[in-house]
């Protein structure tokens, strides 16, 4: 009989290290190799929370190393709580995360339930529609980028055909009103595949036997959608929403990538206004109340939607 990899790992073990770790308790063993996980957890999250909150109280400026911090308590929170151009930030994030949450549920729902059904070439619309999201947001946007530009842009043209402004001279990116839609396009075309095969788990969890009930029933193929499909996919709905949101919040790449932060502040996102707090203005102090600001909006309204998803599951 061959000798097994533990006998082998057991047989090649020091005998000094062999007693010590037979003499220790199985929670004592669980701790050994839990314990790295956990320092690197501090270390790379927990603590950089801690000092950005203590950072948050001051007048730090990281560009002045030589200089002593000094203690301003809830200065920087007040200052921005009250601040005018951070609640248009606010309210431009707020348009952003609304309507790309929409579309990409709205149009990843109904492509997967297409595809759901079975029919030929099947695997291969489902390749072609997942690639966008396979792409880095940095081709992404120099991609669209192209599709942009005024002298060659595709949604230039459509646009500037039904508006009558000369699709030579006009581009999306370029202007206020249509900026900010530009990036939900984008931002819709990439992340839409990623909502389409959350829901398509979804609908293939759903047993055959429910349907075949429904129809011995004779439920319409309408009423089976909105009592059975439709109640047992929103776990996953709600599940593509929540990871959608976080994600669309701190967005950052791709909006600079397509508008370099313009025009004007129709497309400045609060991740760009928190980078240009933190390294352009350099006021590190008060770009960590900023931090400290949206983190805790962002924990807060995802516990709350958890907590929503939880009693949806358990319906």
């Amino acid at each position: 009989m061959s000798e097994s990899a533990i006998d082998r790992l057991a047989r090649t073990t020091p005998s000094g290290i062999s007693r010590r770790v037979s003499g220790l308790s199985d929670r004592a063993i669980a701790w050994i190799f839990v314990t790295p996980t956990i320092l690197l957890l501090l270390a790379v999250n927990i603590f950089p929370l801690i000092w950005t909150v203590r950072l948050s109280f001051t007048n730090f400026r990281v560009n002045r190393p030589g200089e002593a911090p000094e203690f301003v308590g809830l200065r920087n929170y007040s200052r921005i709580l009250t601040d005018g151009d951070i609640w248009l930030t606010m309210q431009a994030t707020a348009h952003f995360l609304f309507w790309t949450i929409a579309l990409q549920v709205l149009i990843g729902f109904t492509l997967a339930y297409l595809i759901n059904k079975k029919f030929r070439g099947n695997d291969l619309w489902t390749t072609i529609i997942v690639l966008p999201m396979m792409l880095s947001p940095a081709v992404v946007g120099n991609f669209w980028t192209f599709l942009y530009q005024p002298q060659i842009g595709l949604f230039n043209y459509v646009i500037g055909f039904f508006s009558g402004v000369d699709p030579s001279s006009f581009s999306m990116i370029g202007d206020v009103s249509l900026a900010p839609w530009a990036i939900v396009i984008v931002d819709t075309w990439m992340w839409t595949p990623f909502v389409m095969l959350i829901c398509l788990a979804g609908l293939r969890s759903i047993p055959d036997s429910i349907y075949e009930a429904a129809e011995c029933d004779r439920a319409s193929k309408w009423r089976q959608f909105w009592t059975i499909t439709i109640p047992l996919v929103l776990p996953f709905l709600m599940l593509a929403i929540l990871f959608r949101g976080i994600e669309n919040f701190k967005m950052f790449d791709l909006v600079v990538q397509l508008t370099g932060g313009g025009p004007g502040s129709v497309t400045e996102l609060t991740s760009i206004n928190l980078k240009r707090e933190a390294f352009e203005k350099w006021r590190t102090g008060y770009a960590s109340a900023y931090a400290v600001i949206l983190f805790v909006t962002v924990f807060g309204l995802a516990s709350i939607y958890v907590k929503a998803l939880n009693k949806v599951k358990e319906r």
